[in-house]
């Protein structure tokens, strides 16, 4: 399996299991904890989310097929999801809600369509169902996992260490993606000495 496709299938293990912490317990934070917050307000910033990916990632989708700077725009991506987590914790109103759903979706909006765009082009030729399996399984059994994790730690320990937590974990996973962006500076480093040697040889 190729190297980048390691590295993103363990990046978005830990920035899907991060926000899978969340999603037990998200809405009964909303209602319980916010002013002006109540379960149709939690179903609205979820909407509010989704328009708001699905409304950046079409157009951006069309760039980044062209474009060759496809790492930095996820890491780029993964950074801006990573800050809503710790919005989450200063939140005291719905308005604070909807401002970190709308930056998640942006966030989101550039981080999807590259990761599918470097997915696709470093999937094994011939391996294409058992490599997206393998994406499929680890992500499922984490967020399998952190439903009852996440219920867990905000139970015990409270809404905000949980999200806390979740910030450190989508924080991992962009991190992870650092390591991508230092394997293609090798390449090109690589590719460029292969060329310039080339030429050499050519002058001889």
């Amino acid at each position: 399996m190729d190297k980048t496709i390691k590295l993103l299938i363990l990046s978005d293990i830990f920035l899907i299991t991060g926000f899978g912490l969340i999603d037990p317990f998200l809405a009964v934070f909303i209602k319980d904890r916010l002013i002006n917050g109540s379960l149709m307000a939690a179903g609205f910033a979820t909407t509010l989310f989704l328009i708001t990916k699905s409304l950046v990632q079409l157009p951006f989708s069309k760039y980044i097929d062209n474009h060759r700077e496809k790492i930095k725009y996820l890491i780029t991506g993964t950074l801006i999801v990573s800050i809503v987590p710790f919005i989450f914790v200063l939140a005291s109103k719905m308005e604070h809600i909807y401002i970190a759903q709308v930056i998640r979706g942006i966030g989101a909006g550039l981080a999807v369509p590259t990761w599918l765009s470097l997915f696709t082009t470093h999937i094994d030729k011939g391996r294409e169902g058992y490599e997206w399996s393998i994406y499929s399984t680890f992500v499922g059994l984490g967020i399998a996992l952190s439903g009852l994790i996440g219920a867990t730690i905000a139970s015990f320990f409270g809404f905000k260490t949980a999200f806390i937590i979740v910030g450190i974990l989508t924080l991992t996973g962009s991190s992870i993606l650092f390591n991508l962006e230092i394997k293609s500076h090798k390449e090109k480093q690589k590719s460029s000495y292969i060329s310039g040697k080339h030429k050499l040889n050519s002058y001889k």
